[in-house]
């Protein structure tokens, strides 16, 4: 099998992984994504320039046995590395490798660098417009069939697919953003530990159902009169403000009424998201396993470039 990079290009981030014979065998991130790149994308050249060059001397490997640098997120943003259109759905992986878009960059590295670009709804008004640059290659990176897939993470995924692996719609949520910035922008960075690991079901269900009949403005402040007035402990403080966080996201994932919720993405929401939805939804749910989540992108990226050969 050849050898790969693969670079998952985030808003704040930017992974590099080298994939030698199908295994992920090292990985490299920096934080530069596109975000540090709005208006001069050359910091972003020179991070992915010098992540390549040391990901390869680390591993004693030369360019030219990397076969190609496949790419995705928001580096085929305007802020990324080039500026692609997104494809509309419905999208499958036939399309994402069809739409794919090779070129060299001599600035950076001689391997021909391979992007996957992002998807759009084919709605025309605010209620059915969205769009995505990333989650549709970590989706094809944990596919196991139709269902609602969600990929919790700074902007959360709901995305319904096919038996066939087309997307067919999704939604966006601006989740992950919202807990780092009310955690650490507002008064509750004195209440929210978001380094804590350990969810109590019991305060997680009741900031869901609190929020549920509250809305969330007053929902949130009773986060800091929980710890300063009533003596709840740090993960009680955090499970609340989680359930609180969470609440539109699981209402809607509840209406979608699909009889599969499969749940990937980062593992303190991905564990949030199961208890909540096992509470209250009679439908299948599978949490993705903590590895296979961490490397669907890089995952995906393969899958994709490599469509036709695999005979998908």
């Amino acid at each position: 099998m050849p050898n790969y990079i693969t670079i998952d290009g985030g808003t704040t981030n930017t992974r590099i992984y080298l994939v030698k014979n199908g295994k992920i065998t090292d990985t490299k991130q920096v934080n530069v994504g596109a975000q540090k790149a709005i208006g001069n994308n050359e910091i972003l050249k020179h991070t992915i320039k010098q992540g390549i060059k040391e990901i390869l001397e680390k591993n004693d490997m030369r360019e030219d046995g990397i076969k190609r640098i496949l790419v995705s997120g928001m580096i085929t943003s305007e802020f990324g590395l080039v500026n692609l259109p997104h494809i509309t759905l419905p999208v499958g992986i036939s399309d994402l490798h069809r739409t794919m878009y090779e070129t060299v960059f001599n600035d950076i590295s001689s391997i021909p660098f391979v992007f996957v670009r992002g998807i759009k709804t084919n709605g025309e008004s605010l209620e059915n417009c969205d769009m995505m640059r990333g989650e549709e290659t970590e989706l094809m990176g944990v596919f196991c069939g139709e269902g609602t897939y969600i990929l919790p993470g700074s902007h959360s995924k709901i995305i319904n697919v096919e038996k066939n692996g087309k997307i067919t719609d999704f939604k966006t949520m601006l989740t992950g953003e919202m807990i780092a910035t009310l955690s650490e922008n507002t008064i509750l960075k004195d209440s929210v530990d978001i380094k804590n690991t350990e969810i109590d079901h019991e305060y997680l269900l009741k900031g869901f159902e609190f929020c549920k009949q509250n809305g969330i403005n007053n929902s949130l402040f009773k986060v800091r009169i929980l710890k300063n007035m009533l003596s709840a402990n740090a993960s009680q403080v955090y499970s609340f403000f989680l359930g609180v966080v969470l609440h539109s996201e699981i209402e809607f994932i509840l209406s979608q009424k699909q009889k599969r919720i499969i749940i990937g993405g980062r593992k303190q929401l991905k564990e949030a998201l199961a208890i909540i939805l096992e509470k209250l939804s009679s439908e299948e749910i599978t949490k993705v396993e903590d590895a296979e989540a961490d490397f669907a992108s890089a995952f995906g990226l393969i899958k994709i470039y490599e469509f036709k050969k695999r005979g998908r």
